[in-house]
């Protein structure tokens, strides 16, 4: 679809409106936006169309379909998805070698773990390689009892956050703001940087950090904007 539109505002009711007529979502519910510097930031995204309509440079939008129409339907099912993170959070799994490693993952790591047994008052199992070690339930009940009290609005920025690093953690502490933005990707993308000092990275893989780059920082901007 080809811009077809001249003005784009934003009504009393946070609606996103394209020449007066509400912006929908996909499944043709307004697209209503109960913050009002988000719903700005959206409006901004339709207003920088040029030409066609790519969805990938309109990520605010994208995230707040899904707040009200897939997650908005069902909130406790979206976040019992992101609970299951806690069963094998990134940030439990450590290298055995080489030290310059597993010396990095305590420095970023570490920190994050200890934010979270404190705040939820909880145990973490900790283990050398990738072979799966189950948490203590109790763990698991109250991270997923942390995730599961988000509303959808918080649960759509966090989506993205939590599933590029693989780690529920992370995404918490992020939005308890315990740590920083830059601190939680670098923190998820230890081992990928570690991985490419060896290497180097392809094209196939600088586009796929690119992407995964985009996606986190549309996650974290969206929360700022719903804070």
């Amino acid at each position: 679809m080809k811009r077809f539109w001249t003005d784009v505002a934003t009504d009393a009711d946070g609606v996103v409106t394209l020449d007066g007529k509400p912006v929908r979502t996909p499944g043709r519910a307004p697209l209503a936006i109960p913050f009002t510097p988000l719903a700005e930031a959206v409006a901004d995204e339709w207003r920088a169309v040029s030409g066609e309509i790519d969805p990938r440079t309109m990520p605010l939008t994208g995230l707040a379909n899904a707040a009200i129409e897939r997650i908005g339907a069902d909130p406790g099912s979206f976040a019992a998805g992101l609970a299951v993170f806690a069963e094998s959070d990134l940030l439990c799994y450590r290298a055995e070698d080489p030290p310059a490693l597993v010396e990095r993952q305590a420095l970023l790591w570490d920190p994050l773990l200890d934010w979270a047994r404190t705040r939820y008052d909880v145990h973490f199992e900790l283990v050398m390689g990738i072979m799966h070690r189950a948490q203590p339930p109790l763990t698991i009940t109250r991270l997923s009892d942390a995730i599961t009290a988000r509303t959808p609005w918080e649960l759509a920025g966090l989506a993205p956050i939590v599933t590029i690093g693989g780690s529920l953690i992370a995404g918490l502490a992020l939005i308890e703001d315990a740590a920083s933005a830059g601190d939680i990707w670098r923190a998820i993308e230890l081992d990928e940087d570690w991985q490419a000092e060896q290497w180097g990275r392809d094209d196939l893989s600088l586009a796929a950090l690119k992407s995964r780059r985009r996606d986190f920082d549309a996650g974290v901007r969206f929360l700022e904007l719903i804070a």
